[in-house]
């Protein structure tokens, strides 16, 4: 045998041998790599099994609860049950034993109400009435200058506002002509209703005033309602009984004293219708 031929026979299962190997190592590294694979998908199922069974705990652990509280919930119910049943039997002895009373009580209360309504209902024909008033005295008087006089109804009482500027002339208390037949028309409204009292208040600014008899605002504003009174009591013949005179001097101001404007919206002369009092004390009286 040749020496070429003796290497080649024996480098053969060399070679054959190691190309066996290579394969067999590729298959294992197959199935390692496969193993790895399973592993890691195994250890995620467990991770989810551990994470669903702390869920459930906690949902087990929240029910417990649930329960505690519904437990605590019947054996509050059963007291409150027994409790109640127990009212319900003094309750029956209550009405038995006091029900002449609980009915005088209701009869107070109905009339109570019924008194209340009957208010109600005197509040609401005065408030009707005086509006009335109200709306005869502005047509009676006709278009006059707004600024000079003001009709209104203000809590339950009818206000005329006259200003000074048309009743006087400055610094005096004698009523001009023009006044007294604004004056006359408010009296023939007054007349025609001979349950109405009225008071006449005279007004000023706060600037001081001394002329003659005349000390200060008091003597002024006083002196001016009397005229006023005077007029409506002798040329248009309302009843004095009925008017009452009264100055209230520079101390009830419906306007600023510091401008011109606020100062001629105080110098006024005011009618007040005066409430009715009598009237109401009779339906106190009536209650009684």
């Amino acid at each position: 045998m040749k020496p070429s031929q003796f290497l080649l026979v024996a480098v053969s299962p060399i070679l054959l041998y190691s190309c066996v190997s290579k394969k067999k190592f590729a298959a294992e590294q197959a199935k390692v790599a496969q193993l790895t694979e399973a592993n890691g998908k195994l250890t995620n199922d467990l991770k989810g099994c551990e994470d669903l069974k702390a869920e459930a705990a906690r949902k087990a652990a929240g029910l417990q609860t649930e329960i505690d509280g519904l437990n605590k919930q019947i054996a509050f119910l059963k007291e409150n049950n027994t409790t109640a049943l127990k009212q319900l039997q003094d309750l029956s002895v209550i009405s038995s034993s006091q029900a002449e009373s609980i009915r005088k009580s209701l009869d107070n209360i109905g009339a109570k109400d019924a008194y209340i309504q009957t208010l109600q209902q005197s509040m609401a024909k005065k408030d009707s009435l005086n509006m009335q008033l109200v709306m005869n005295l502005k047509g009676a008087i006709g278009n006059l200058d707004d600024k000079d006089i003001n009709i209104k109804v203000d809590k339950g009482v009818v206000y005329i506002d006259i200003s000074d500027k048309l009743l006087f002339k400055s610094g005096s208390y004698d009523v001009t002509d023009k006044a007294k037949e604004v004056l006359g028309k408010v009296a023939t409204v007054l007349k025609n209703q001979p349950d109405i009292e009225f008071m006449v208040e005279g007004h000023t600014d706060n600037v001081g005033f001394s002329r003659g008899v005349l000390v200060d605002n008091w003597d002024l504003s006083v002196k001016r309602a009397t005229s006023v009174v005077r007029v409506l009591q002798n040329q248009y013949g309302l009843e004095p009984a009925k008017m009452t005179a009264a100055g209230r001097s520079e101390y009830v101001p419906v306007g600023a004293n510091d401008t011109v404007e606020g100062k001629a919206a105080n110098r006024r002369t005011r009618i007040v219708i005066l409430p009715q009092l009598d009237q109401f004390f009779k339906l106190l009286e009536k209650k009684n």
